[in-house]
């Protein structure tokens, strides 16, 4: 009875068609990832090779973001998104030909990577603009606004769990450039979900008053205007950069050196993806608690887990619980902090934020994963990693302790 109440908002015409589509480009993305990571490294590319590849992809998304944000308040998210998947489903359309009739050299892979990564930079921000749109549009619900962002985490965390292991199975018996062709297709679901949605067009709006530069500012003070938005943000940062890259770059050399290796890694991914899920589903049909960022503070602490678990010399088994906990916080705290944005900024400048909050939280994540190595082998993996969870638990209480945090309701 619970689980039939908390998947009635899947019987709504336009969040329905918001998973269908976010599900299927997201799934697409996650295989494509996997099948052109073998792509590279089958045509005979080095570890370094393959590092400029997929930076090829970060990079725009890093650069381009805030750009996005400015270009989706300007036009509207749902032309901006379509266009996106535009492009994306031509770029990976592109990449598969060249995958299905021949080698493509590493240049090919960089610059098709940068394009697709610069559809990715203006889909992200308008996404977050336009899900209280469809909250807003169809039959209203208490709580849709908040379903609609449940809906987008479980995507994520379907593609996520669903996405290397489909990618593995498809690249092992029908090869890469079949993959990367799924994926263009799935942006063409995408596309056709976004435009079958009942949402009202808004019509393009001047975003600024001064032109790019000025409607970029007007989105950076309507950012530093509220606390509770950069203390937020700022945690993001540094959990990105202390927490999170370390446990990625360190979790599998020690599954490596003292669990299972791969196989024992993929089963501990899974159970993350896998709470991650569940947070979603159990997300779904309740109630916005009245204080929600403090809700979703403390949901961040599951993040300390799993790092605290290898530092504590764990086996698997327990890793993988401290993994689904931390996956089932992600999900909640993920629809907590997107739902709070969405009620409490003004939805002319919400694709802007959502590029200044998004840029804000993982820019530094790529300077994480450069350095858990080389900190890692002077401090001790151990070190690292233990230090990654005291500094979470840390962090979450300092946050708390913040008023803009604690009373916004």
């Amino acid at each position: 009875m619970a689980r039939t109440r908390r998947l009635a908002a899947l019987a709504h015409h336009d969040l329905r068609l918001f998973f269908i589509g976010e599900s299927a480009s997201l799934l697409g993305s996650s295989m494509a990832t996997v099948a052109v990571t073998f792509a590279v490294l089958d045509g005979g590319g080095t570890e370094a090779d393959l590092g400029y590849v997929m930076a090829a992809r970060i990079v725009p998304m890093v650069v381009l973001m805030l750009v996005g944000g400015a270009v989706a308040d300007r036009f509207g998210p749902r032309r901006v998104m379509v266009a996106a998947d535009v492009l994306r489903c031509a770029v990976q359309a592109v990449l598969a030909v060249s995958l299905l009739t021949g080698r493509p050299a590493v240049w090919t892979f960089v610059v098709l990577l940068a394009m697709w990564g610069a559809g990715e930079s203006f889909y992200a921000p308008a996404r977050g603009a336009l899900i209280p749109e469809i909250a807003a549009s169809g039959e209203p619900y208490e709580g849709k606004l908040r379903d609609a962002n449940a809906l987008a985490g479980m995507a994520g965390s379907l593609a996520s769990v669903a996405g290397p292991a489909l990618a593995g199975l498809a690249v092992a018996t029908a090869g890469s450039g079949v993959v990367v062709a799924v994926d263009a297709l799935t942006y063409v679901v995408s596309a056709v979900a976004l435009l079958a949605l009942r949402v009202q067009e808004r019509p393009s709006r001047a975003a600024g008053t001064g032109g790019g530069a000025a409607s970029l500012l007007e989105g950076w003070a309507q950012f530093r205007s509220r606390t509770w938005l950069w203390v937020t943000t700022l945690q993001f940062t540094l959990f990105n950069l202390l927490v999170w890259a370390p446990f990625l770059v360190l979790g599998p050399v020690v599954a490596h050196e003292r669990l299972g290796g791969a196989r024992d890694w993929g089963v501990i991914m899974a159970f993350y993806g896998s709470g991650a899920v569940v947070g979603g589903l159990g997300s779904l049909g309740r109630r916005t608690p009245r204080r929600p960022l403090v809700v979703a503070t403390v949901a961040t602490a599951g993040w300390a887990l799993p790092s605290g678990a290898i530092a504590a010399g764990l086996p698997v088994l327990p890793v993988s619980g401290a993994a689904f906990v931390a996956g089932i916080g992600s999900a909640v705290c993920g629809m907590l902090y997107a739902t709070t944005n969405q009620r409490h900024l003004p939805a002319e400048v919400m694709a802007r934020i959502t590029s200044l909050t998004t840029v804000g939280a993982f820019a530094l994540g790529p300077l994480g994963l450069a350095l858990a190595g080389p900190v890692a082998a002077l401090a001790g993996t151990t070190a690292v990693l233990g230090f990654g969870a005291i500094w979470q638990i840390t962090t979450g209480l300092a946050v708390l302790v913040v008023p803009a945090v604690r009373r916004l309701g």
